[in-house]
């Protein structure tokens, strides 16, 4: 017989473990880690000191308190590198940001995982807090994330929404699946997803897909303004983003075999 901490019911216990120490910037306790996960204080003791020794948890003695080790760093550092953004994507996210005068992204799509990999903007546009790199969640209610959720087929759709669900994040975040089957209905028939306070209040969303020469969708780039400016702008904003995702699009094209460089917030 499998013992209960061993193998794979051990891994996901580990990064379920993991995610809860990573919620509060102060750490956990053993006793938070037990109580959030109904697990017995004996097993959480025993994988807190694996992931101690592995350098993945560090035990903050003087508050009893488990931190994220360097090695979660490390982690993320990988997945930049192999996320990394070529130098010509990075230029064409920039040139996206001053043309449309918004805050610019880049998202690529790994799976049906979401990845925002360039961000571009200022203090007069900023970004959304927090789509920063590495940014993953919440596909039905961003613009990058209707478009991913738009090039699969209404089984596919259901099975994401499935694992991930649908949460509502404000009082304008879609809350039904045939909500959602409507309007990503809309963006295949309009080739651009909108996004109006679904995410976060105070801020709106356009996006378009990035493909690659056969057609597929890598992942997309958009723009974010506050809602009066987007409700004012985003009609001409529209080509621009179009074009954006062309250049964007071709520069992976070009750049595939070649190194890519670091990405950048």
């Amino acid at each position: 017989m499998t013992a209960p901490d061993s193998g794979m019911a051990s891994v996901q216990k580990a990064f379920a473990l993991l995610d809860v120490i990573a919620a509060d910037p102060r750490g956990a306790t053993a006793k938070d880690i037990s109580t959030e996960l109904g697990m017995p204080l004996p097993s959480v003791y025993r994988l807190l000191q694996t992931l101690v020794a592995s350098e993945h948890v560090v035990h903050l003695r003087g508050q009893r308190r488990y931190g994220l080790g360097y090695k979660v760093h490390a982690l993320d550092l990988s997945l930049r590198r192999q996320v990394g953004t070529p130098v010509t994507v990075r230029r064409a996210v920039r040139e996206l940001h001053v043309s449309a005068d918004a805050a610019a992204y880049f998202a690529v799509y790994r799976g049906d995982a979401i990845v925002v990999a360039h961000v571009v903007d200022s203090l007069r546009r900023p970004r959304i807090d927090p789509l920063d790199f590495g940014f993953t969640d919440a596909a039905h209610a961003t613009a990058f994330g209707k478009i991913l959720l738009s090039r699969m087929d209404d089984h596919e759709v259901a099975d994401y929404l499935g694992r991930h669900g649908m949460r509502p994040l404000t009082e304008r975040t879609l809350s039904t699946p045939e909500e959602l089957a409507q309007e990503l209905g809309r963006v295949r028939s309009e080739g651009i997803a909108v996004e109006r306070e679904e995410f976060v209040p105070g801020a709106s969303c356009l996006a378009a897909p990035v493909v690659d020469a056969a057609g597929r969708t890598l992942g997309s780039v958009a723009v974010s303004l506050r809602p009066e400016d987007f409700e004012r702008r985003h009609r001409s904003i529209a080509p621009v983003l179009r074009g954006a995702a062309d250049r964007v699009g071709r520069a992976l094209r070009a750049a595939e075999g070649c190194p890519a460089g670091p990405p950048a917030g």
